[in-house]
């Protein structure tokens, strides 16, 4: 698992944190059951601060993607088959207005007009 992060970006660090968790998962490149390294491993890889880590690893699990228990570390939980499965349907959803000449500003639109 690689977690990648743009110092130089706007974008608060544990949101690219947890961004970066989100799209491995969403990819299936972590799966339920999967461990995230420590957050001291994250934080000493990264050179950032320890907290950073802790704060994205508290919202993923706050929208219950990882299951953080103190021994155990951090695991991937069983909603990251749903969240891979989206993918695959949204991947479908773009081909498919690709195919209706939708752009992907109306399409992002029609998305978010949804929700």
């Amino acid at each position: 698992m690689l977690i990648r992060v743009d110092p130089t970006s706007e974008v608060p660090l544990f949101e690219q944190l947890a961004a970066s968790v989100r799209a491995d998962v969403a990819a299936g490149r972590l799966t339920p059951g999967d461990r995230l390294p420590s957050a001291r491993e994250v934080a000493a890889a990264l050179e950032v601060n320890l907290h950073t880590v802790l704060h994205a690893y508290q919202d993923l699990r706050d929208e219950g993607l990882i299951d953080l228990r103190r021994g155990r570390g951090a695991i991937i939980t069983e909603s990251a088959s749903a969240l891979a499965a989206l993918r695959e349907e949204i991947h479908t959803l773009v081909a498919r207005a690709r195919t209706l000449g939708i752009s992907s500003d109306t399409l992002a639109a029609l998305v978010k007009e949804a929700s």
